[in-house]
């Protein structure tokens, strides 16, 4: 049986503007091919509205509120907000992995194209390669390949980068209720739906390298997004123009080219979904759940958080069915528009300050700018996808909102939500005094006739065949790496068994990591085996 192949395409802050989607202004005939060519699912969500948690979750299958990784941007410094407790990198309890390294361990060649973003530096044992220059055909000849290839042009910043001239006519726009309609605001969609097409682009070029390379009938082809659009009230809310984002799944076979599934799906769901695919076991940690394979188990919700963004604390929950949205606000004293530095640069956001200065900013988009939110809010996305107006109070709806309620609380208990513990606590328990772990450098154990694996190698020994290896690393949870190949362009595979060394001379080397940790020393050791 061949090995599945698999193919990430991940945009960034994007919502479903495709023509695949029913959205007629977007050029994106790559992308609506590749929805004509496989599964649509138009009820998939990402389990946060910004990117560092949301690819946390992404690349261990953990909820980023379940193992610390909730607070955006933990390891950068914010010299104009010394108050933050940064930097420092999430550590999870150690049996939490990026899941590539299960892939890895199995044989495929895992690479990826080249935003991480994950709230910790991946350990080197995450990915064979990582850069801009990472693809498939780097792999060995018929070895099955895992490949991530991030487009980063639909990110918000796009939207007031004004290099290149407008290709999308702003007349033809459809501004949302809740923003203004204005020619700035016009301008900045219209930017948007240009780089959406710029995504396109690269998704036809990608797909047309797996077509010449004769792979397109063994990979699974996913393309996704990490949140929801870069617009006020998308990105960083955890209404659906903040976590509704595309997925469109082609399977080889084509036996189900042009369908749409309206299961619920969570990004948190990819990471066993190609696990299954791949034929591999799921590990029990994982938080997600396969909506594809054999172990399929549809959902009945999808739960999202939002916590601090950059210098902006919050703590909000939010739990969605098929058809109905809860939504928690734990700080319903502030405001809706915490000040944010970065938000404050997208243009819709300045031209909604400049009419609000103005007194002329009135109507849904006013609402934005209130002095404080609802507890509770609960939507009906059939009747108002927009989620505009707060059934919260309305008694025709209580036993919606109490089924969705409880089934928030439970999943925050059952997930271990660690919204309230204090970012400090938790940054000190993982790097203790502001200082990042080390993981242990790793020992060779060999076992020969005339060595029986009681105690570690030397670093040149020689022993008399048959001599298997084995390997050890005294941090828990460490994943260990290592390669029999000389130099920089040396081949690094996963440890997963004892290794049996061939007679002669053979130079073994390893290193160590585990997430949050900095990678252990490398250990190179000299066996001579005598035939």
């Amino acid at each position: 049986m061949v090995a599945l192949n698999f193919l990430w395409l991940t945009l960034e802050d994007t919502s479903p503007r495709f023509g695949c989607s029913g959205d007629m202004l977007a050029d994106t005939p790559n992308i609506d091919r590749l929805a004509a060519e496989g599964c649509r699912y138009p009820l998939a969500f990402s389990t946060a509205a910004v990117c560092s948690p949301s690819r946390c979750a992404v690349i261990t299958g953990m909820y980023a509120t379940s193992i610390g990784a909730h607070h955006h941007r933990t390891s950068t410094t914010r010299p104009d907000v010394p108050e933050l407790p940064t930097p420092y990198e999430v550590v999870p309890p150690p049996f939490v992995k990026p899941f590539t390294e299960y892939l890895r361990a199995a044989g495929y060649y895992c690479t990826n194209n080249a935003k991480t973003d994950y709230q910790f530096t991946p350990p080197s044992t995450t990915w064979d390669e990582c850069g801009r220059n990472a693809h498939w055909r780097h792999r060995a000849p018929g070895q099955p390949f895992f490949a991530v290839f991030n487009d980063t042009v639909t990110h918000e910043s796009g939207m007031w980068r004004r290099e290149r001239p407008l290709r999308t006519d702003p007349a033809r726009v459809r501004v949302p209720d809740y923003l203004p309609d204005t020619p700035a605001v016009r301008e900045t969609l219209a930017r948007h739906y240009d780089n959406l097409a710029a995504a396109d682009r690269r998704v036809g070029e990608l797909l047309a390298q797996l077509e010449e390379d004769g792979l397109a009938g063994d990979t699974v082809v996913v393309l996704w997004s990490d949140h929801g659009e870069g617009l006020p009230r998308g990105k960083s809310w955890l209404y659906d123009s903040g976590i509704r984002v595309p997925l469109i799944v082609r399977r080889p076979g084509g036996g189900d080219a042009g369908t749409v599934s309206e299961e619920l799906v969570s990004m948190i769901d990819l990471a066993p979904t190609v696990l299954t695919l791949a034929g591999l076991p799921v590990p029990e940690h994982l938080q997600g759940r396969p909506f594809l394979g054999a172990a399929v188990r549809p959902r009945e919700f999808v739960f999202a958080a939002r916590d601090r963004h950059d210098e902006m604390y919050d703590m909000v929950r939010a739990v969605r069915d098929r058809r109905y949205k809860y939504i928690r606000n734990f700080h319903p004293e502030l405001p809706y528009l915490i000040w944010n530095a970065y938000r404050h640069r997208h243009p819709a956001m300045q031209e909604m300050w400049r009419l609000f200065a103005e007194g002329r900013l009135e109507g849904e988009p006013l609402r934005l700018f209130a002095p404080c939110r609802p507890p509770e809010e609960l939507y009906d996305t059939e009747v108002d996808p927009l989620e505009l107006h707060n059934l919260a109070g309305d008694p025709a709806h209580a036993a919606v909102l109490e089924r969705l309620r409880c089934a928030l609380a439970e999943w925050r208990n059952a997930c271990g939500d660690l919204g309230e513990v204090p970012e400090a606590q938790m940054a000190q328990r993982m790097w203790p005094g502001g200082r990042q772990p080390v993981t242990a450098v790793p020992l060779f154990i060999p076992v020969a006739p005339d060595r029986p694996g009681l105690e570690p190698a030397g670093d040149d020994a020689g022993y008399r065949a048959p001599l298997v290896v084995q390997m050890h690393c005294a941090t828990q949870g460490a994943t260990i790496g290592y390669t029999m190949d000389p130099g920089e362009a040396a081949r690094w595979r996963i440890y997963a068994g004892p290794l049996r060394l061939a007679p002669g001379t053979t130079t073994l080397r390893a290193r160590a990591g585990r997430i949050g940790y900095r990678d252990s020393p490398e250990r190179v050791a000299v066996f001579r085996v005598q035939g």
